[in-house]
C-alpha cells in the first residue's frame, strides 16, 4: 500500500476532518481529536511490507508526563492505560500507542481505534489529583508498593520529650528498617520551617536509632520544586540520610541498603 493509497483510505473512511499528509518516513494523520490543552492528536502510519503500523509515536505519553511533576506514572495510571488499550484493541509499546493494519483490515477503523485510545489516555489527566489533594506522600506510597517494600504509613511514635511524632513511613527491608519523613512544599518561605520540624522530630526520636534493631532515619526531599537551599539539606543530614524524590532509584537503594 503506497502513501497516496493510505491517505485515500483515511479520507474515504473517516472524512475530511482527518487530514493526511506526507511526513518523511511516515504518513501523518491529523485527527479532529484534541488533547485537553487543545492540541490536535496526530497519528503516524509506517509501511513495512504489507503491514501498516499506526502509532502516536509516544506523543500521548509525553503529553501526559508533562502534566505532572512526578517523573513516573503511578500503578493506577498504568492500569488505566492497560484497560484502555485492551478496550480499543491497541498495543502499548515503549510508551507508544499502536496497532497494525493487515491485508483485509479496514485501515480507517484501525486508525480510529488508535485515535480513540490516545484520546482516552490523555483524559487520564483529569484523574490526576493536584498536590493539594494527592500529596507527594501518596506518590511515595505508590512507589514503595511498586518496589515491593513493606511499610506502615502514619505510625505514631513517642519521642523522648513525650511528644507524639508521625513519620510518613516506617519501611522494612531485609537488612534494616527505616523511618521516612517526606519534606514537600511549593513555598521557599515554608521550606526552612519544614526542615526544622523534621530535624526536631529526628532529635526527639533519636532513641530509636540505637540498639540491635536501630531504625534508620531518612529525610526524603520533594525536590521537584526548587524551594530548598543547601543549608536545608545540610541541616537534615545532621541526623538523617537525605534522599531526593527526583532520584527514586537512589531512594530505593537507601532503603534497601539501610546500613
Amino acid at each position: 500500500m503506497e502513501k497516496e493509497l493510505i491517505c485515500s483510505h483515511i479520507k474515504g473512511g473517516l472524512g475530511d476532518l482527518f487530514i493526511c499528509d506526507d511526513h518523511g518516513r511516515y504518513v501523518r494523520i491529523r485527527t479532529p481529536y484534541l488533547y485537553p490543552d487543545g492540541d490536535n492528536i496526530d497519528l503516524f502510519c509506517e509501511l513495512e511490507g504489507d503491514v501498516v503500523t499506526i502509532s502516536d509515536l509516544g506523543e500521548t505519553s509525553r503529553w501526559l508526563r508533562m502534566q505532572t511533576l512526578s517523573p513516573r506514572r503511578s500503578p493506577k495510571q498504568k492500569a488505566l492505560i492497560q484497560d484502555i488499550c485492551l478496550t480499543h484493541g491497541v498495543e502499548f509499546y515503549r510508551g507508544m500507542l499502536q496497532a497494525r493494519h493487515r491485508p483485509n483490515d479496514f485501515l480507517a477503523a484501525v486508525a480510529l481505534r488508535v485515535a480513540q485510545a490516545a484520546l482516552r489516555v490523555s483524559d487520564i489527566w483529569f484523574t490526576f489529583r493536584t498536590r493539594a489533594v494527592e500529596s507527594v506522600v501518596d506518590e511515595v506510597s505508590d512507589f514503595l508498593t511498586e518496589r515491593d517494600f513493606q511499610y506502615d504509613r502514619g505510625e505514631k511514635l513517642a519521642g523522648r520529650s513525650g511528644k507524639i511524632w508521625t513519620p510518613d513511613f516506617h519501611v522494612r527491608s531485609l537488612r534494616r528498617s527505616s523511618l521516612v519523613y517526606v519534606l514537600s512544599t511549593g513555598s521557599k518561605s515554608a521550606a526552612r520551617a519544614i526542615v526544622n520540624h523534621v530535624h526536631t522530630a529526628w532529635y526527639d526520636l533519636n532513641h530509636l536509632a540505637a540498639g540491635p534493631e536501630a531504625l534508620k532515619f531518612v529525610s526524603l526531599f520533594d525536590d521537584t520544586a526548587d524551594v530548598w537551599s543547601d543549608e536545608d539539606f545540610r541541616l537534615a543530614e545532621q541526623l538523617s540520610t537525605v534522599a531526593r524524590w527526583s532520584r527514586p532509584d537512589e531512594f530505593s537503594e537507601v532503603l534497601a541498603d539501610a546500613a
